[in-house]
């Protein structure tokens, strides 16, 4: 699928050749790691193809790895990393900063933003090394955040990163909840892009435009809202334990983006056009609209928004768009991925057929990645997936996220992935993940952390105007517009301030990066590229957890959360989040309680009761967040069905099973039934 490049003003513009591989100082060092045998070899075929004079460095460096073995490949520490990496998104916060701001060279900014428009838009965050606040790609990194602690809390927690992973979610999330002033209108960016790239102004000093673009029912934008509601849905699952009320009103703004965006449809850089140069929405917004509903559905387990993916997959490209990347413009990747993981967990029902190309092109996505499909995605000569030059990164991470969580589903589905080539088994995707991540902390022909502050050698220069000016609690001189282009941006000195955690674009197609920065193709950093990382980071760190990846334990609701969708000017019939479908209700209820080895143990005794006047022959349940043994149900694949001694439920009668776990109850709902 074709790309658009995010541009600054052609004055600025300027596109660097791709250059033969260089071997900076680094590589020669006594403190490498020993690289895996196929990367020697890349190593070796790289020279050989570009010059003679690269061979003495080569040959040095081989002596060096060849006699020093003590120091062998010994891995990364991804829980640093991890930390890192959720630090990076404090210097990128707008609004008032709080009394625990750990990035202490940023100070307040952008505290009059709305003001003109008569809102309250102060907060969120900056989207890369600009002081511009972009709504498609903030939203889309607040979805991968909460994606991340949704399959990883656990390991955060065991890092000791889940509460700020958390309050990183939630500095989003606070200012959608007020760019979300009514049920159809959503702004969609604060500053203007053009305006912006001509001046080189730390936030606190900004004077650029600071207009406030909005969205609403004449000038649609149903990619922004699309993505903006699975954020809202996504966060909503974070929350749920540690502030349900805070959970419930996420939600509640999630049902009106996603009824806004499906009942009012258009390309939102159609209605705001400032956006067009930046982040321009190539894909539309049908990807937007399943990834809305499928968030929608894991977040409230409303049968509505799976019958709409159902209905919706082969008109809107869920089941025909073979991807070959994922990120904040095309969600079909991301989106395939989810649906395959309701069909895991039995909850496709009759709409499994469809389902199930769903998860055809979710695979063949994984494939891709694994040069096992029929499309395979492009990558360096180190091993780097490669879609673009410009923040090529942001693929990077994505795709790696997508096979690190398809991985765990597939593992514990006891399944394998389908390839050309035959059955892959799910341990090669983490491995590729994993590949990609160590590429990526320094395991590459420059031996370069691109991750900024992890490592010993790492990009110094970044395209980043907060981190390129001295901290105005230093120097506290005004920083003029273009003053800051001549004094700052020009300047060849390493960044007075070290933007730790920030993953910069990364280098080209030939594993070349030039630490420079006004080559922001490669040294901007962006918050989509971190978003997706911290998840991968996590599972790196901590393992697998010990759980089954389908029926995740890390954030459980003390209770459903059951929340009506606001109604429309000319509202749709939506039905609200239960866990009883039409003529069967499902009622539960905790029986005993009890406490052995320090844990809390619950009884659950759930009843199931045919309402309607006809014989239940068939019946299948779904059963999410079960973490102990259950008796009088079957279990048929990934759902639940009659006990062997029951056949049917007659009318008006009920089936009671039970189940005990050291949780709140778990979500039963109903997958599927047959009336006689």
């Amino acid at each position: 699928m074709p790309r658009f490049p995010r541009k600054v003003s052609k004055k600025y513009y300027r596109y660097i050749e791709p250059r033969a591989p260089q071997f900076p100082i680094p590589v020669l060092s006594l403190s490498l790691s020993l690289p895996p045998p196929n990367f020697l070899l890349t190593v070796i075929h790289i020279a050989i193809s570009r010059s003679s004079d690269h061979m003495d460095k080569l040959v040095c460096m081989l002596l060096v790895l060849l006699v020093c073995p003590p120091f062998a490949f010994g891995g990364h520490d991804y829980a640093q990393a991890l930390t890192k990496s959720i630090l990076f998104f404090e210097a990128q916060r707008s609004g008032y900063l709080p009394h625990n701001q750990r990035v202490t060279w940023r100070a307040h900014s952008g505290l009059q933003d709305g003001k003109a428009s008569g809102v309250d838009l102060v907060g969120g965050y900056y989207d890369a090394g600009d002081n511009v606040k972009f709504g498609l790609p903030m939203a889309f990194t607040v979805t991968m955040m909460s994606w991340s602690i949704i399959e990883y809390g656990k390991q955060m927690a065991a890092s000791g990163e889940f509460g700020h992973a958390m309050e990183a979610v939630r500095w989003g999330t606070d200012y959608f909840i007020k760019a979300h002033p009514h049920p159809n209108v959503l702004y969609a960016e604060v500053g203007d892009g053009n305006t912006d790239h001509y001046c080189w102004q730390r936030p606190e000093d900004m004077t650029t435009d600071r207009h406030a673009y909005k969205i609403d029912s004449s000038n649609p934008g149903s990619d922004l809202a699309g993505e903006t509601a699975a954020a809202m849905a996504a966060a909503s699952i974070v929350f749920r334990r540690s502030d349900p009320a805070y959970a419930a009103q996420l939600l509640r703004h999630a049902y009106q983006l996603f009824d806004f965006a499906d009942k009012y449809r258009g390309k939102y850089d159609s209605s705001v056009t400032v956006a067009q140069k930046y982040y321009r929405s190539i894909s539309g917004y049908n990807d937007e609209l399943l990834w809305a509903a499928a968030w929608l559905y894991q977040a409230s387990n409303n049968q509505y928004y799976l019958d709409y993916l159902g209905r919706n997959g082969d008109s809107m490209g869920g089941t025909g768009w073979e991807m070959t990347e994922f990120g904040w413009d095309v969600k079909y990747a991301g989106v395939q991925t989810l649906v395959a993981k309701f069909l895991m967990q039995g909850k496709a029902g009759h709409h499994a057929p469809v389902f199930e190309r769903y998860q055809q092109k979710a695979e063949s996505f994984m494939c891709s990645c694994l040069g096992k499909g029929n499309t395979n995605v492009q990558k360096t000569p180190g091993g780097l997936i490669f879609r673009q030059r410009w923040n090529n990164m942001q693929f990077v991470t994505s795709a790696s996220f997508l096979a690190t969580v398809y991985s765990d589903y597939l593992a514990s589905s006891g399944k394998n992935l389908r390839c050309n080539s035959g059955n892959v088994p799910p341990a090669e995707l983490l491995s590729l993940a994993k590949s990609q991540v160590d590429y990526l902390l320094g395991d590459n022909p420059r031996a370069t952390s691109y991750m900024v502050g992890y490592g010993s050698n790492f990009p110094q220069r970044v395209h980043h105007r907060g981190s390129s000016i001295v901290s105005i609690k230093v120097n506290p001189s005004f920083v003029s517009c273009r003053g800051g282009y001549a004094t700052w941006f020009s300047s060849k000195r390493s960044d007075p301030n070290l933007l730790t955690g920030a993953v910069v674009g990364g280098p080209d197609a030939y594993d070349d990066f030039a630490d420079e920065r006004d080559n922001y193709e490669q040294t901007e950093p962006a918050t989509y590229n971190n978003a997706p990382l911290l998840g991968i980071l996590a599972r790196l760190s901590g393992g697998h957890g010990g759980y089954n990846q389908l029926l995740p334990v890390v954030v459980p609701a003390p209770k459903p959360v059951v929340t009506k969708p606001q109604p429309s000017p000319n509202p749709k019939a939506i039905p609200s989040p239960a866990s009883w479908s039409a003529p069967i209700s499902i009622e539960q209820k905790m029986t005993k309680s009890w406490v052995a080895n320090s844990k809390t143990y619950y009884r659950y005794s759930t009843v199931v009761t045919n309402k309607s006047n006809k014989s239940l022959n068939s019946l299948n349940l779904s059963i999410s967040k079960l973490y102990g043994p259950i008796w009088g149900l079957t279990k048929s694949g990934d759902s639940y069905t009659f006990p062997s001694w029951l056949s049917s439920l007659s009318a008006g009668k009920s089936l009671e099973f039970v189940y005990i776990h050291s949780a709140s109850p778990a979500d039963v709902s109903v997958a599927n039934y047959v009336l006689a």
